[in-house]
């Protein structure tokens, strides 16, 4: 495939790794110039190209840019991106990075907002992982703790054809129905950011409650902005299972408790 990705951030760049290391076509951009990719382009093999250029002619495009960034892209962005070809939102909605989209304030969903911008359909997928686990816990298919994601989104044939790129990079995919319920895999629901297997995330996409959802993500992102650059990817994901109601039993959960408590007096 000749994928297209927007963004060259932890998602955007272990993306890209994932998709070269398995003999498909990269082109990567970001706001700036493709000068500014080098290392990544030399790191990864993907190529780096002007965003004017980034859509034309790819057969799966993905945005994973924050959200404040998706107005700012250029009106002839999508230019030559074939009618075929699905386009991925990894986003989410953080106030405190993004500042205040009315249009979410208010209700709407967040892919459905990043859609009503670009003009076209969008599936939501790999926007409830931590980057680390992304690059580094994919599994063979079959395996016992492989980890699950969800794409929600209204085309079938699109959401099939991601689906079988998910499995290849080494995780499985549930398809957690239309645009319009994936709310359920936003920040501050029990599905974001727990690395769930298959039989687990149906259960956590369901028990999301969308009225305390964005209190839950507020709270969360406060925490997150007082914690030092090094702690641990590893440690936020023991957190989020643990607020989902996973691993209450298992040492290596409450040590990141302790783990978050001593960085939270340290700064």
């Amino acid at each position: 495939m000749k994928i297209g990705i927007v963004g060259a951030g932890n998602i955007g760049s272990a993306l890209a790794r994932h998709f070269r290391e398995r003999q498909h076509t990269v082109l990567i951009a970001n706001s700036r110039s493709p000068e500014t990719l080098s290392a990544l382009a030399h790191a990864t093999g993907a190529m780096p190209v002007a965003l004017s250029d980034m859509a034309r002619g790819v057969d799966l495009l993905i945005i994973a840019i924050p959200m404040k960034s998706v107005p700012l892209l250029p009106k002839e962005f999508l230019d030559g991106l074939p009618a075929t070809s699905p386009i991925l939102d990894t986003g989410n909605y953080y106030p405190l990075r993004d500042g205040r989209i009315a249009a979410i304030d208010k209700g709407m969903i967040e892919s459905e907002w990043v859609a009503s911008l670009l003009g076209r359909p969008v599936l939501k997928v790999f926007n409830n992982i931590v980057a680390d686990s992304l690059l580094r816990k994919g599994l063979p298919r079959g395996s016992k703790h492989r980890i699950a994601l969800p794409i929600s989104g209204d085309d079938a044939t699109a959401k099939r054809r991601v689906i079988a790129l998910i499995d290849e990079i080494g995780f499985d995919a549930l398809d957690a129905g239309p645009l319009a319920e994936s709310w359920r895999q936003q920040p501050g629901t029990p599905a974001y950011c727990p690395d769930p297997t298959l039989s687990q995330l149906p259960g956590l996409l369901q028990r999301a409650q969308r009225d305390k959802s964005p209190a839950n993500r507020d709270r969360a992102a406060q925490l997150m902005a007082k914690l030092p650059a090094d702690f641990p990817p590893q440690n936020l994901v023991r957190l989020s299972r643990l607020s989902a109601g996973m691993d209450l039993w298992k040492p290596q959960s409450w040590r990141a408790v302790l783990s978050l408590g001593f960085a939270l007096l340290r700064s």
